[in-house]
C-alpha cells in the first residue's frame, strides 16, 4: 500500500516522520522534515508503521541534487550540512523538552569536517556470489556492502584501504585451510590510524599488547589496541576542550575530579570496567604527572566506595545505554555542586536526567556534531546542585 505523507520532523536515527489517515505514525527512511513523499507500507503496528520511501513529491530546497559516495549509517548524505545541524538540534530540543518542559539554550558545535574525520573504523566480510567482500553490514538485513573507499574515513585509511583488502581476501581465500577458517570466523576487520603509529589493521582480536597513541588537546596518551576513544580527533579536541573549561569555572569552589581525567586537577579518581583501559590511564597520568587513582570497576558496584562531596566536580561519560540504574539516584543524592554529564545517545540522556533534576539544574546544553552525516551526536550538559 502505497501512501502520501507530509513529513513532520526528522527524528533521532534519522527517519521522517509523518503521519497517516488513522493517526498513525509512519517512519520514512530517506525523507526529511518539510518534504511530501509517496511511501509503502512495508510493517504495520499497532501505533505506527515503517514504509520505504517511493518518491519524493516535494523537496526541501536543502536535499541535494547530486550526492558523493555513501555508506550505510550516512542517513544526512542527501541533504546540505545545514539541514542535518538543524535536524540534530531539533532532536536534541525535543528530548530534552520530556524533562525540562521548556525550551532550554542550547549551542551546537558543528563539525570540522562532515566527511573524511573517522580514524577508526570496523568492517565485516561476507561471501556473496562467490566472491568475498568487506565493508559496513546494512540495517535490516544485515548484509555487508562492500566498501572500496570510505566517505566517512580520514585519508590515511583510505589510501592504506586497497592494500588491506587484498591482505584480507588473501587470508581469506589462500593458504592454509586452518588459516582460511580462523579469518573467517573473525569476521571484523579493524582499522586505527594515529599521527605516530601510522595505519594500523587487523583482523578479529587486536594484536596482544599492542598500544596505539592518540593525542587531544595537546596531549598524547597511550591507547590499547582494543579500547574505546573518539574517533573525530578534531571535534574531540572541542568535546575535552568545553568540558575543561567548565571545570575550571568552578575550580575554586570544586577542585577535585571524580571519573574523567583532566590535565590539571587537585584530586582525580576514575572508575573504568575495562582493566586495558584502566591500565593505559595509570600510565597516561604518571606520564602527564598528574595525582590519580582508578579502580577498574563497575561504576554501579562501586558506590559504596566512592567519596565525593562539596568540593567535587563529578564528572560522567557512559557508554550508549546510559548510566547503570542505580549510580543517577546515587548522583542525584551527592552535594557536589556540579555535575558534567557528557552523552552519546539523547534518550538515555533524557532518561537520567529525568532523575539528576530532582536535585539538580540544567544550567547549559551544548551538542558536539562528531558524528557528521550520521544520525549519532554528544551532548555536554552541566548540572548545577539546586540552592
Amino acid at each position: 500500500m502505497t501512501v502520501t505523507l507530509k513529513i513532520e520532523k526528522s527524528v533521532y536515527g534519522g527517519d521522517g516522520l509523518g503521519r497517516l489517515g488513522d493517526g498513525r505514525v509512519a517512519f520514512v527512511p530517506g525523507a526529511y522534515a518539510g518534504e511530501t513523499v509517496k511511501a509503502e507500507i512495508v510493517e504495520q503496528k499497532k501505533r505506527f508503521v515503517k514504509t520505504r520511501l517511493v518518491n519524493i513529491e516535494e523537496p526541501i530546497p536543502e536535499r541535494l541534487s547530486e550526492t558523493g559516495p555513501t555508506v550505510p549509517g550516512m542517513v544526512y548524505a542527501d541533504v546540505a550540512y545545514s539541514a542535518e545541524i538543524r535536524f540534530k538540534q531539533d532532536q536534541l530540543e525535543n528530548f530534552l523538552w520530556k524533562v525540562a518542559h521548556t525550551v532550554l539554550p542550547l549551542e551546537v558545535v558543528p563539525a570540522v569536517a562532515p566527511t573524511t574525520y573517522r580514524n577508526k573504523v570496523v568492517y565485516h566480510t561476507e561471501r556473496q556470489h562467490g566472491k568475498w567482500v568487506l565493508g559496513y553490514r546494512e540495517e535490516p538485513d544485515h548484509r555487508v556492502v562492500d566498501v572500496t573507499q570510505d566517505p566517512l574515513a580520514c585519508p590515511a585509511i583510505n589510501a592504506a584501504l586497497p592494500a588491506i583488502r587484498s591482505a584480507v581476501f588473501t587470508l581469506l581465500t589462500q593458504g592454509a585451510r586452518a588459516v582460511r577458517q580462523s579469518a573467517k570466523a573473525a569476521d571484523n576487520v579493524t582499522i586505527r590510524h594515529t599521527a605516530r603509529d601510522g595505519v594500523k589493521w587487523w583482523l578479529g582480536e587486536p594484536p596482544a599488547n599492542l598500544e596505539l597513541c592518540e593525542q587531544t588537546a595537546g596531549l598524547k596518551f597511550a591507547v590499547s589496541a582494543d579500547g574505546f576513544y573518539q574517533v573525530n580527533p578534531q571535534m574531540a579536541d572541542r568535546l575535552v576542550a568545553a568540558v575543561r573549561d567548565e571545570y575550571a569555572s568552578g575550580i575554586d569552589t570544586a577542585p577535585h575530579v571524580l571519573d574523567l581525567s583532566m590535565s590539571d586537577p587537585i584530586r582525580l579518581v576514575g572508575i573504568e570496567s575495562g582493566r586495558a583501559a584502566v591500565a593505559c590511564a595509570k600510565k597516561n597520568a604518571a606520564a602527564l604527572g598528574i595525582p590519580a587513582n582508578f579502580f577498574c570497576e563497575r561504576v554501579g558496584g562501586s558506590l559504596t566506595r566512592i567519596k565525593a562531596g562539596v568540593h567535587h566536580t563529578v564528572i560522567v561519560d557512559p557508554p550508549r545505554g546510559g548510566l547503570e540504574p542505580n549510580v543517577a539516584p546515587w548522583l542525584a543524592r551527592l552535594t557536589a555542586p556540579r555535575i558534567l554529564y557528557v552523552s552519546c545517545d539523547p534518550a538515555t540522556l533524557t532518561r537520567d536526567l529525568a532523575v539528576l533534576t530532582r536535585t539538580y539544574d540544567i544550567a547549559r546544553v551544548k551538542l558536539f556534531d562528531l558524528f557528521p552525516r550520521t544520525a549519532r551526536f554528544e551532548t555536554l550538559v552541566v548540572l548545577q546542585k539546586k540552592s
